[in-house]
């Protein structure tokens, strides 16, 4: 490490230019005590972070898919002034970027061999000091463990640490495992800053730090989907009216609700539990549950005749109709389990 600590010094005597060397996230590794400073290299060494700004142009520029120096242009709403950027590689990973700041055009691209140089010796000290990609699955895997266990903040800095993630990344879970993130128990997977609009079963992506709520909201939705959950899509952050029933508490029956649940539930067959809450969640329209159940209109107002007799509530009328459907709803929850 002090070897490359001394290659950037030598370097910015060389140049005559202040010289950086930072991680994959920005951060500084080594730096050079020489050499004029603008508002980016001064909040980058003290603050150990660059303004949002600075860091897009990293993006928009294509530093990260850049194979070699890169001269940047001056950003002045954030007070970067021009330099050179050599993206420090170990094969095809990127592991950071050595800048040399340039506001004078001191530096030629004739001038750019020993600054290449002391790039790759950086990179090659970095790969060194770098986990292999056994121990580094090793330890996400304990990592997203504790965190499945509840929010942990310090768990969270680890693996954003581990996996050069940004700072304020944002996780979603899939149900069923989606293949494109990391695999979690249960048949869950967890995706980290997922694209805008995309659908995931544990709802809008939450901070790392709560792996554990997206978690349980994805096996929440997919309870709630095996009980017969009615979604616009498969999302917590569509369960709609369902968040009652996924939310009850354990003391609360479907009989509480409405003593209709366990009467037609004690039945010896289940046609009329199946036709009632067939019925009700099309709004008692009798055609389009007919055609669902795959009887004939004949054979479903008889049912519905047997199930108003035995829980008082006409199916097709609004008295009763909206506890019943609750509490069938609940009744179908509790034993959708896991």
């Amino acid at each position: 490490m002090a070897d490359i600590q001394q290659q950037v010094e030598a370097l910015a005597g060389v140049l005559g230019c202040a010289v950086l060397v930072e991680d994959q996230r920005h951060r500084p590794l080594w730096w050079s005590a020489q050499g004029q400073v603008d508002d980016v290299r001064m909040r980058s060494i003290l603050q150990r972070e660059p303004p949002p700004g600075a860091a897009a142009l990293v993006t928009r520029l294509g530093l990260p898919t850049a194979e070699g120096p890169v001269r940047t242009p001056s950003l002045p709403d954030v007070d970067m002034a021009e330099r050179w950027c050599v993206p420090l590689r170990h094969g095809r990973n990127l592991l950071g970027y050595l800048w040399v700041l340039d506001a004078d055009n001191r530096v030629s691209e004739d001038d750019l061999e020993p600054v290449v140089a002391c790039a790759k010796m950086a990179a090659d000290v970095i790969a060194r000091a770098a986990p292999s990609e056994e121990d580094r699955r090793h330890r996400r895997e304990h990592l997203v463990l504790r965190l499945l266990a509840g929010h942990d903040v310090d768990a969270a800095g680890e693996l954003i640490e581990l996996e050069s993630l940004r700072a304020d990344v944002g996780v979603a879970v899939a149900f069923p495992t989606d293949p494109h993130g990391w695999a979690l128990p249960g048949g869950l997977s967890a995706h980290l800053d997922p694209e805008p609009g995309a659908v995931f079963a544990g709802g809008s992506p939450v901070p790392l730090a709560d792996l554990a709520v997206a978690a349980e909201r994805a096996r929440t939705t997919a309870r709630a989907l095996r009980a017969g959950a009615r979604l616009t899509s498969p999302s917590w952050d569509t369960l709609g009216e369902w968040h009652f029933i996924v939310a009850a508490p354990p003391e609360l029956t479907p009989g509480l609700v409405h003593h209709g649940a366990e009467v037609l539930a004690a039945q010896k067959r289940p046609e009329l539990i199946e036709t009632a809450r067939c019925v009700l969640d099309n709004g008692g329209d009798v055609t389009v549950s007919a055609e669902q159940l795959h009887i004939h209109r004949t054979t479903l107002y008889y049912r519905l005749e047997r199930i108003e007799a035995l829980t008082g509530v006409n199916l097709r009328l609004a008295a009763g109709r909206d506890a019943l459907q609750m509490a069938l709803h609940l009744a179908a929850y509790r034993a959708a389990a896991d």
